[in-house]
Protein backbone atom coordinates (compact mmCIF):
# COMPACT_ATOMS: atom_id res chain seq x y z
CA UNK A 1 0.00 0.00 0.00
CA UNK A 2 1.37 3.76 -0.63
CA UNK A 3 2.39 5.83 1.91
CA UNK A 4 -1.14 7.82 2.59
CA UNK A 5 -2.56 10.67 5.66
CA UNK A 6 -4.36 8.15 7.32
CA UNK A 7 -8.23 9.75 6.51
CA UNK A 8 -6.74 8.92 2.66
CA UNK A 9 -6.63 5.32 3.62
CA UNK A 10 -9.99 5.06 5.24
CA UNK A 11 -12.04 6.86 2.62
CA UNK A 12 -10.23 6.28 -0.60
CA UNK A 13 -12.59 3.11 -2.52
CA UNK A 14 -9.21 2.29 -4.48
CA UNK A 15 -7.29 1.51 -1.86
CA UNK A 16 -7.10 -1.57 0.38
CA UNK A 17 -8.43 -0.36 3.97
CA UNK A 18 -5.81 -1.75 5.80
CA UNK A 19 -4.01 -0.09 8.79
CA UNK A 20 -1.14 -0.37 11.12
CA UNK A 21 -2.91 -0.49 14.67
CA UNK A 22 -0.88 -0.44 18.16
CA UNK A 23 -3.43 -1.72 20.36
CA UNK A 24 -2.92 -0.96 24.05
CA UNK A 25 -4.51 -2.95 26.99
CA UNK A 26 -5.24 -6.15 27.00
CA UNK A 27 -7.90 -6.57 29.16
CA UNK A 28 -11.09 -7.92 29.41
CA UNK A 29 -12.60 -5.67 26.18
CA UNK A 30 -9.08 -5.02 24.71
CA UNK A 31 -8.33 -8.36 23.96
CA UNK A 32 -10.82 -9.28 21.75
CA UNK A 33 -11.22 -6.07 20.57
CA UNK A 34 -7.57 -5.91 19.53
CA UNK A 35 -8.29 -9.85 17.98
CA UNK A 36 -10.93 -8.84 16.08
CA UNK A 37 -9.08 -6.01 14.14
CA UNK A 38 -7.00 -8.62 13.09
CA UNK A 39 -9.39 -10.99 11.81
CA UNK A 40 -10.59 -7.91 10.04
CA UNK A 41 -6.98 -7.96 8.36
CA UNK A 42 -5.28 -4.57 10.11
CA UNK A 43 -1.76 -5.69 10.84
CA UNK A 44 -1.51 -5.14 14.56
CA UNK A 45 1.29 -4.37 17.35
CA UNK A 46 -0.13 -4.97 20.78
CA UNK A 47 0.69 -4.61 24.32
CA UNK A 48 -0.16 -5.02 28.02
CA UNK A 49 1.44 -3.79 31.37
CA UNK A 50 1.79 -7.81 32.17
CA UNK A 51 2.46 -9.31 28.59
CA UNK A 52 -0.55 -11.40 27.00
CA UNK A 53 -0.58 -11.87 23.38
CA UNK A 54 -3.31 -12.02 20.83
CA UNK A 55 -3.24 -14.75 17.92
CA UNK A 56 -2.21 -12.81 14.41
CA UNK A 57 -0.72 -10.16 16.57
CA UNK A 58 2.99 -8.87 17.25
CA UNK A 59 3.95 -8.31 20.67
CA UNK A 60 5.71 -5.43 22.22
CA UNK A 61 7.40 -4.49 24.97
CA UNK A 62 6.19 -0.77 25.88
CA UNK A 63 3.84 1.42 24.20
CA UNK A 64 6.32 3.31 22.24
CA UNK A 65 7.89 0.41 20.57
CA UNK A 66 4.07 -0.79 19.61
CA UNK A 67 3.34 2.79 18.44
CA UNK A 68 6.97 3.36 16.19
CA UNK A 69 5.03 2.87 13.23
CA UNK A 70 1.35 3.13 13.67
CA UNK A 71 -1.07 5.43 11.74
CA UNK A 72 -3.40 4.33 14.74
CA UNK A 73 -2.85 4.17 18.11
CA UNK A 74 -5.87 2.52 19.99
CA UNK A 75 -5.66 2.53 24.18
CA UNK A 76 -8.22 0.82 26.12
CA UNK A 77 -6.54 0.76 30.09
CA UNK A 78 -7.64 0.85 33.18
CA UNK A 79 -8.13 4.48 34.32
CA UNK A 80 -7.27 8.04 33.74
CA UNK A 81 -3.41 7.29 35.36
CA UNK A 82 -3.17 4.08 32.88
CA UNK A 83 -4.30 6.53 29.53
CA UNK A 84 -1.53 9.19 31.43
CA UNK A 85 0.95 6.54 31.66
CA UNK A 86 0.93 5.35 28.34
CA UNK A 87 0.70 8.27 26.59
CA UNK A 88 3.37 10.00 28.34
CA UNK A 89 5.19 8.52 30.62
CA UNK A 90 8.17 6.43 30.20
CA UNK A 91 8.10 4.31 27.32
CA UNK A 92 5.29 5.99 25.89
CA UNK A 93 3.94 7.21 23.10
CA UNK A 94 4.31 11.03 23.10
CA UNK A 95 8.46 10.62 21.09
CA UNK A 96 6.69 9.22 17.83
CA UNK A 97 3.50 10.75 17.90
CA UNK A 98 3.49 12.77 14.31
CA UNK A 99 1.34 14.59 11.50
CA UNK A 100 -1.41 11.68 10.05
CA UNK A 101 -1.20 9.36 13.50
CA UNK A 102 -4.73 9.29 15.32
CA UNK A 103 -5.26 8.08 18.93
CA UNK A 104 -8.29 6.43 19.60
CA UNK A 105 -9.01 5.98 23.37
CA UNK A 106 -11.68 3.55 24.06
CA UNK A 107 -10.87 3.43 28.11
CA UNK A 108 -13.55 5.05 30.52
CA UNK A 109 -11.62 8.18 32.24
CA UNK A 110 -12.66 11.82 33.00
CA UNK A 111 -13.80 14.10 30.35
CA UNK A 112 -11.43 17.02 31.73
CA UNK A 113 -8.09 14.69 31.48
CA UNK A 114 -9.48 13.51 27.99
CA UNK A 115 -9.37 17.36 26.59
CA UNK A 116 -6.12 17.48 28.01
CA UNK A 117 -4.33 14.35 26.87
CA UNK A 118 -5.97 15.69 23.35
CA UNK A 119 -4.50 18.95 23.46
CA UNK A 120 -1.08 17.28 24.34
CA UNK A 121 -1.06 14.46 21.35
CA UNK A 122 -2.48 17.39 18.84
CA UNK A 123 0.93 19.25 20.11
CA UNK A 124 2.73 16.80 18.40
CA UNK A 125 0.75 16.68 15.06
CA UNK A 126 -1.50 13.67 15.89
CA UNK A 127 -5.54 13.81 16.11
CA UNK A 128 -7.01 12.36 19.39
CA UNK A 129 -10.50 10.75 19.58
CA UNK A 130 -12.26 10.03 22.57
CA UNK A 131 -14.42 6.25 21.86
CA UNK A 132 -15.27 4.42 24.72
CA UNK A 133 -17.87 1.16 24.28
CA UNK A 134 -20.29 -0.39 25.91
CA UNK A 135 -21.61 -4.07 25.27
CA UNK A 136 -19.29 -5.73 28.06
CA UNK A 137 -16.90 -8.38 27.62
CA UNK A 138 -20.16 -10.59 25.20
CA UNK A 139 -20.29 -7.52 22.48
CA UNK A 140 -16.60 -7.60 22.80
CA UNK A 141 -15.95 -10.74 21.84
CA UNK A 142 -18.83 -11.05 19.06
CA UNK A 143 -17.72 -7.54 17.65
CA UNK A 144 -21.36 -5.95 19.00
CA UNK A 145 -19.73 -2.80 20.71
CA UNK A 146 -20.99 0.76 20.64
CA UNK A 147 -18.83 3.60 20.04
CA UNK A 148 -19.59 6.28 22.05
CA UNK A 149 -17.22 9.18 20.29
CA UNK A 150 -16.20 12.94 21.05
CA UNK A 151 -13.80 14.21 18.14
CA UNK A 152 -13.70 15.96 15.67
CA UNK A 153 -16.33 15.07 12.66
CA UNK A 154 -13.83 14.20 9.86
CA UNK A 155 -11.78 12.11 12.15
CA UNK A 156 -14.84 10.30 13.22
CA UNK A 157 -16.07 9.85 9.87
CA UNK A 158 -12.45 8.92 8.79
CA UNK A 159 -12.33 5.30 11.83
CA UNK A 160 -15.58 4.57 10.87
CA UNK A 161 -14.25 1.38 9.10
CA UNK A 162 -12.07 0.41 12.22
CA UNK A 163 -15.03 0.89 14.27
CA UNK A 164 -17.39 -1.52 12.61
CA UNK A 165 -14.36 -4.06 12.31
CA UNK A 166 -15.66 -4.19 16.42
CA UNK A 167 -19.04 -3.21 16.73
CA UNK A 168 -22.77 -2.54 15.40
CA UNK A 169 -23.26 1.34 15.72
CA UNK A 170 -21.24 4.07 16.18
CA UNK A 171 -22.71 7.37 17.61
CA UNK A 172 -20.50 10.87 17.60
CA UNK A 173 -22.05 13.01 20.92
CA UNK A 174 -19.60 15.59 19.85
CA UNK A 175 -16.28 17.33 19.68
CA UNK A 176 -13.43 15.82 22.11
CA UNK A 177 -14.38 14.50 25.66
CA UNK A 178 -17.65 14.27 24.75
CA UNK A 179 -17.40 10.43 24.36
CA UNK A 180 -16.13 10.20 27.80
CA UNK A 181 -18.94 12.51 29.36
CA UNK A 182 -21.30 10.49 27.69
CA UNK A 183 -20.36 7.06 28.82
CA UNK A 184 -19.66 7.92 32.36
CA UNK A 185 -23.76 9.08 31.73
CA UNK A 186 -24.80 5.62 30.77
CA UNK A 187 -22.74 4.29 33.40
CA UNK A 188 -24.64 6.44 36.14
CA UNK A 189 -27.84 4.72 34.50
CA UNK A 190 -26.51 1.08 34.86
CA UNK A 191 -25.71 1.29 38.25
CA UNK A 192 -28.57 3.03 39.41
CA UNK A 193 -30.90 0.45 37.44
CA UNK A 194 -29.35 -2.67 38.53
CA UNK A 195 -29.31 -1.12 42.48
CA UNK A 196 -32.97 -1.08 42.09
CA UNK A 197 -32.93 -4.98 40.93
CA UNK A 198 -30.84 -5.36 43.61
CA UNK A 199 -33.14 -3.83 46.17
CA UNK A 200 -35.82 -5.37 44.86
CA UNK A 201 -34.69 -8.63 44.86
CA UNK A 202 -33.61 -8.44 48.86
CA UNK A 203 -37.12 -7.20 49.65
CA UNK A 204 -39.03 -9.74 47.42
CA UNK A 205 -36.47 -12.34 48.54
CA UNK A 206 -37.52 -11.18 52.13
CA UNK A 207 -41.63 -11.35 51.36
CA UNK A 208 -41.31 -14.86 50.05
CA UNK A 209 -41.61 -14.16 46.09
CA UNK A 210 -38.49 -16.85 44.37
CA UNK A 211 -35.93 -14.55 42.57
CA UNK A 212 -36.74 -16.23 39.26
CA UNK A 213 -40.72 -15.14 39.26
CA UNK A 214 -39.52 -11.87 40.12
CA UNK A 215 -37.46 -11.50 37.11
CA UNK A 216 -40.26 -13.13 34.53
CA UNK A 217 -42.14 -10.15 35.62
CA UNK A 218 -39.81 -7.88 35.62
CA UNK A 219 -38.97 -9.22 31.28
CA UNK A 220 -42.55 -9.48 30.94
CA UNK A 221 -43.16 -5.64 31.95
CA UNK A 222 -42.49 -2.24 31.36
CA UNK A 223 -39.96 -2.69 34.34
CA UNK A 224 -37.94 -4.56 31.25
CA UNK A 225 -34.48 -3.14 30.43
CA UNK A 226 -31.50 -3.74 29.18
CA UNK A 227 -29.38 -4.14 32.05
CA UNK A 228 -31.77 -6.57 34.36
CA UNK A 229 -32.17 -8.54 31.28
CA UNK A 230 -28.40 -9.10 30.45
CA UNK A 231 -27.67 -9.53 34.24
CA UNK A 232 -30.24 -11.46 35.52
CA UNK A 233 -29.09 -14.64 34.51
CA UNK A 234 -26.07 -14.58 36.04
CA UNK A 235 -27.96 -12.91 39.48
CA UNK A 236 -29.92 -16.65 39.11
CA UNK A 237 -26.82 -18.55 38.98
CA UNK A 238 -25.10 -16.57 41.75
CA UNK A 239 -22.24 -16.13 39.12
CA UNK A 240 -19.73 -12.97 39.88
CA UNK A 241 -17.48 -13.90 37.15
CA UNK A 242 -16.20 -10.65 35.61
CA UNK A 243 -17.82 -9.23 32.63
CA UNK A 244 -17.56 -5.92 33.91
CA UNK A 245 -15.49 -5.89 37.17
CA UNK A 246 -16.79 -3.83 40.02
CA UNK A 247 -13.78 -2.37 40.84
CA UNK A 248 -13.75 -0.60 37.34
CA UNK A 249 -17.80 0.41 38.06
CA UNK A 250 -16.58 1.77 41.45
CA UNK A 251 -13.67 4.04 39.41
CA UNK A 252 -16.60 4.83 37.46
CA UNK A 253 -18.73 5.78 39.74
CA UNK A 254 -15.73 8.04 41.13
CA UNK A 255 -15.23 9.86 38.00
CA UNK A 256 -19.42 10.61 37.92
CA UNK A 257 -18.83 11.80 41.47
CA UNK A 258 -16.20 14.04 40.47
CA UNK A 259 -17.63 15.38 37.54
CA UNK A 260 -20.85 16.44 39.50
CA UNK A 261 -18.66 18.06 41.82
CA UNK A 262 -17.29 20.05 39.19
CA UNK A 263 -20.27 20.70 37.87
CA UNK A 264 -22.15 21.90 41.68
CA UNK A 265 -24.42 18.52 41.23
CA UNK A 266 -25.15 16.33 43.58
CA UNK A 267 -26.39 13.11 42.69
CA UNK A 268 -27.74 11.69 45.85
CA UNK A 269 -28.96 8.02 45.29
CA UNK A 270 -25.41 7.47 43.49
CA UNK A 271 -23.78 8.79 46.67
CA UNK A 272 -25.02 5.79 48.34
CA UNK A 273 -24.39 3.19 45.60
CA UNK A 274 -20.99 4.44 46.02
CA UNK A 275 -21.15 3.34 49.85
CA UNK A 276 -22.59 -0.57 49.04
CA UNK A 277 -20.11 -0.74 46.36
CA UNK A 278 -17.43 0.45 48.80
CA UNK A 279 -18.51 -2.20 51.52
CA UNK A 280 -18.37 -4.92 48.79
CA UNK A 281 -14.55 -4.29 47.60
CA UNK A 282 -13.60 -4.53 51.43
CA UNK A 283 -15.38 -7.50 51.17
CA UNK A 284 -13.48 -8.99 48.94
CA UNK A 285 -15.52 -8.34 45.87
CA UNK A 286 -13.38 -5.68 43.92
CA UNK A 287 -12.53 -8.67 40.88
CA UNK A 288 -16.02 -9.95 40.65
CA UNK A 289 -18.64 -8.38 38.45
CA UNK A 290 -20.73 -5.48 39.60
CA UNK A 291 -23.74 -8.14 40.02
CA UNK A 292 -22.16 -9.54 43.24
CA UNK A 293 -23.25 -5.93 45.23
CA UNK A 294 -27.05 -8.20 44.89
CA UNK A 295 -25.17 -10.03 47.98
CA UNK A 296 -24.19 -6.76 49.56
CA UNK A 297 -27.72 -5.24 49.52
CA UNK A 298 -29.13 -8.37 51.20
CA UNK A 299 -26.67 -8.34 53.96
CA UNK A 300 -27.27 -3.95 54.34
Amino acid sequence: MTRLDFNQILLSESEERLVKIAYLGLGIMGRPMAANLVKAGHDVTVWNRTPKTVDGARLAATPGEAARDAEVIWMCVADTKAVETVLFGPGGVEPVLRPGVTVIDSSTIAPQATREFAAKVRAKGAEFVDAPVTGSKIGAENAQLLFIVGGPEKTVAALDPLFMALGKKVIRVGETGAGESAKIGMNLMIATIFQGFAEALALTGKLGVPPEILVDLINSSMIKSGVTDYKASFVLKQDWSPNFPLRLMLKDIHLMLDAAKQQKLELPSLQQIEKIYQKAVDAGHANDDYAVTVETVKQL
